[in-house]
């Protein structure tokens, strides 16, 4: 008993998954048509799942609201940053513009959710028959300029209610960048208030992603018993998928901008960022990597020491480019899983909603999990396929954690290369490093 006390949480993940694949493709093989097997997941597995994902839906709007809003705090007054801020700002949201992309396009040419035994994905498109026919109904009688103008929440109160992620968001990123113009008492007061919130939605995943082994295993037997083998299949290729995007980031992106924008030999960059490296992938934490983060960028490769604080430090808050492109990928591998076609439009929205999503997702291990479910339910895709990448995180956290870390190193050199000479453009050397309204950087 002591000992499992002690285990991991990612090695109960691993349990659960195998124990759920394993009693659901038995059942698939010895039981497909008993019926104390449909009792057994209409009373038992599906609840549990279910129960999971409310739990994690419970938390999005807070949890989203208060991160995005912190998040634009953190950048700081602009008088006193200078241009150091926007031009960070800039690197971030164009970098994980680039890594969605990748992400989508791999997904689209791959298709690694594609190949099921057509009565198997009959079965699953009559399951979401319901949900898919909803979302082409309103997408049938909205316009793409009408999509366009509802970025803009009439009642964000009401977005929130009807699970409107993206007029959430920019009703966050409004009250932030407020926030920050006016600096006064009372917005940092209000901004101590939101820190609370946000601390809170971290302590309430943290209990949530307790549950996650039982909740992998009960899902992922519900799937696999009507299934079977087929997706083991299916699973195996959305990791490649994955990992492959993941690299071309990482080994084709990241030495362009070193390069191009940074003025420096990629392969001295990768000398250089490689303890950083290897802390990333084998933490799976940010935050634990951040001061091998700060060592690298001032010590191996140069970077004034007040951009490295500043660069890093936000880069570690906002700048996921590995957890952006993963929640891109997984959300087109589900719709792909599920039978349910995204149009194009519907696809570079889902870019926005990860590149957004991934500077919003909780600092705790599964902590963009909530905002990949929401994006789930908002394109009529069953958000109970989440249990089906639950159980690979562990491997895929280390490899998008590289990702970030060397995103964030990347930017330093980039921000660094592009103030040049500009002295005046650096905070004080002799401040505090900019930690930001978070209090802690976060891992996703």
């Amino acid at each position: 008993m002591q000992a499992t006390r002690g285990m991991q949480l990612h090695t109960k993940m691993a349990i659960g998954f195998a124990v759920g694949i394993t009693a659901g493709v038995l059942a698939n093989l010895y039981a497909a048509d008993a019926g104390w097997l449909a009792a057994l997941i209409r009373y038992v597995t599906d609840p549990v799942g279910q129960v999971f994902l409310r739990l994690l839906f419970m938390l999005v709007v807070p949890l989203v609201f208060s991160a995005l809003v912190l998040g634009v705090i953190e950048i700081g007054d602009p008088r006193s940053l200078g241009r150091i801020g926007g031009r960070t700002l800039v690197y971030i949201l164009v970098v994980t513009a680039i890594a969605v992309s990748i992400g989508l396009v791999a997904v689209n040419v791959i298709q690694p959710g594609r190949g099921l035994p057509p009565e198997v994905a009959e079965t699953l498109l009559a399951e979401s028959a319901d949900r898919a026919a909803d979302i082409a109904a309103r997408g049938g009688a909205v316009s793409g300029m009408d999509l366009l103008i509802n970025i803009v929440p009439r009642n964000p109160i009401a977005s929130a209610a009807n699970g409107d992620l993206i007029g959430v968001m920019f009703f966050a990123l409004m009250f932030g960048i407020a926030a920050t113009v006016i600096g006064s008492p009372g917005t940092r007061s209000f901004a101590g208030a939101v820190q609370g919130v946000y601390d809170i939605c971290l302590k309430l995943i943290g209990w949530i992603i307790q549950l996650a082994p039982y909740a992998v295993a009960c899902l992922l037997f519900g799937i696999t018993a009507k299934l079977g083998f087929e997706v083991l299949v299916q699973l195996a290729r959305y990791v490649g998928t994955v990992v492959l995007a993941l690299g071309i980031h990482f080994f084709v992106v990241f030495p362009i901008l070193v390069r191009v924008f940074g003025g420096m030999s990629p392969l001295k960059f990768l000398k250089g960022a490689e303890p950083a490296i290897l802390t990333a992938f084998s933490t799976s934490s940010s935050s634990a990597t951040l001061p091998t983060t700060l060592k690298c960028a001032e010590e191996r490769l140069g970077v004034p020491r007040p951009v490295a604080r500043f660069v890093c430090t936000l880069g570690a808050t906002a700048n996921m480019n590995g957890t952006a492109l993963f929640e891109g990928v997984t959300v087109l591998f589900l719709a792909q899983f599920f039978g349910v076609e995204l149009n194009l439009f519907q696809q570079v929205t889902i870019l926005a909603l990860c590149i957004l999503g991934a500077i919003g997702a909780a600092g705790v291990p599964g902590g963009s999990l909530p905002v990949i479910a929401m994006i789930l339910a908002m394109f009529g895709i069953p958000p109970e396929g989440i249990g089906l990448i639950l159980g690979v995180d562990r491997f895929l956290d280390m490899c998008r954690t590289t990702v970030n870390v060397g995103g964030d190193l990347v930017g330093s050199v980039v921000v660094a290369k592009s103030i040049g000479t500009d002295d005046h453009m650096l905070p004080a050397e002799d401040g505090p490093a900019p930690s930001g309204a978070h209090g802690a950087v976060r891992e996703v």
